[in-house]
């Protein structure tokens, strides 16, 4: 695939919300290295992190060591997706929702909310984000629904078709990536030849890739209407209460 777009510029974070520690087999790993795959051809900077290697405590506040826990290892996690154009929250499902990891990176990301750009703006403003699901149960659809609801709640821009995924069939069986299972080989490894999966992967990370630089080419949103700095400090535009 060729194109006149040039991404260089982008930078891209993939959280990864496995309930499996390193070095164990992550399925959603697998299918975030298909996005990646993608990025890295474009020319794109990106990263993976798993945020169950790291001590990562849930919470609503930036520093949870100030509110009884021992350790907190957020904001070295918080630097490297405020330093990126591009977040991609990736899940299991779990009884048909998100991960509790999911929730928990959801939670710390809302602990920053009070922070403001340059602009005096949300802090995740300009800053574009989309997900991927895996799992072997019902819930793709549903599981992005929060996550991107969150997301744009937060600041962060959604382009369209910003979700995909795969599930397996329902219970236990083959997930995204195996190559054998009850000790029958499977090839090609499970759901790579998915095609809607790909075309939707495909055009997730594109649709993320041009929105992010159509936003980095107009330095993000202006803040005439919705600066927070401008709003405290009593400049409401053309705000009217009802009453």
């Amino acid at each position: 695939m060729s194109g006149s777009n040039n991404f260089n510029e982008i930078s891209a974070v993939f959280v990864n919300c496995t309930l499996e520690k390193s070095p164990r087999i992550s399925h959603t790993s697998r299918l975030i290295n298909v996005s990646k795959g993608i990025m890295e051809r474009e020319g794109v900077k990106v990263e993976e992190i798993r945020l169950i290697d790291h001590q990562i405590p849930p919470g609503i506040y930036p520093d949870m060591t100030k509110y009884g826990w021992e350790i907190d290892e957020w904001m070295s996690i918080y630097q490297k997706i405020i330093v990126a154009d591009i977040l991609i929250l990736a899940s299991p499902i779990w009884l048909g929702e998100k991960s509790s990891e999911a929730k928990k990176l959801i939670e710390r990301l809302d602990a920053m909310s009070d922070k403001t750009n340059e602009k005096g703006q949300n802090i995740y403003y300009g800053k574009v984000a989309g997900c991927l699901i895996t799992g072997n149960e019902d819930g793709i659809k549903h599981s992005a629904m929060g996550i991107l609801y969150s997301l744009q709640h937060l600041g962060f821009t959604i382009p369209p078709q910003a979700d995909s995924g795969w599930i397996g069939e329902v219970g236990p069986g083959p997930s995204y990536g195996d190559t054998e299972y009850n000790g029958e080989k499977i090839f090609p490894p499970k759901g790579y030849d998915a095609d809607f999966t790909n075309k939707m992967t495909t055009f997730m990370t594109y649709n993320l890739l041009h929105l992010s630089s159509i936003l980095k080419q107009h330095g993000g949103y202006p803040a005439y209407g919705n600066s927070n700095d401008q709003w405290n400090e009593g400049n409401r535009w053309q705000f009217k209460a009802p009453f």
